[in-house]
């Protein structure tokens, strides 16, 4: 690669690695698997750097590509982790309650099978439209709307399990839900 095509390629990872890092973190729910991910997702940018088109949205190829590397990571697991969480049934009204509720958020997330998770945290997380996120996961849009109608649906009896409250209708799948979220996402 040549030394302009290496600087290029040096203030895009620089530029969008934080948000890739944070969308891969939301898939997996480790904030060290998100890392490698993010890793991953730029080692192969690197690779396909010459042969992309700069005219279209390179944040969106590496956001596909990381998000593909998250969920084959999932499904190659063939044990992890189940954090546990002894939580105190007290609610307040200082900082400590809204991170219970990012920590049974999280937690709830983490349940969700990886194409559910994939498509929650790309609608209304990047705030992506349907067809963005279509594209992202290299599907259909009506998967997309089906995976995350399930995906919300089973993210609320999972985060309602762990004691935590949206306040939501469960009926409703619009963006209201987003300002709910956006308090406990960091």
């Amino acid at each position: 690669m040549a030394r302009n095509d290496d600087d290029e390629f040096a203030a895009f990872a620089a530029a969008s690695g934080g948000s890739l890092r944070r969308t891969a973190y939301l898939i997996c729910g480790d904030w060290d698997r998100a890392a490698d991910v993010t890793q991953e997702a730029l080692i192969r940018m690197y690779v396909a750097w010459p042969r992309l088109d700069r005219q279209r949205s390179l944040l969106g190829y590496a956001r596909r590509t990381a998000v593909r590397i998250a969920i084959d990571q999932a499904r190659k697991r063939s044990s992890h982790e189940v954090p546990t969480l002894d939580l105190v049934d007290a609610t307040t009204d200082d900082v400590t309650g809204q991170v219970t509720d990012r920590v049974l958020l999280m937690a709830a997330l983490a349940d969700l099978p990886p194409r559910q998770r994939a498509c929650v945290v790309l609608r209304y997380y990047e705030d992506l439209s349907v067809e963005a996120v279509a594209e992202a996961l290299g599907c259909r849009a009506g998967t997309v709307k089906s995976q995350t109608a399930r995906g919300l649906d089973a993210l609320r009896a999972a985060y309602a399990s762990r004691g935590g409250e949206l306040g939501l209708p469960h009926a409703q799948h619009d963006t209201a839900g987003v300002s709910a979220a956006e308090e406990v996402l960091p």
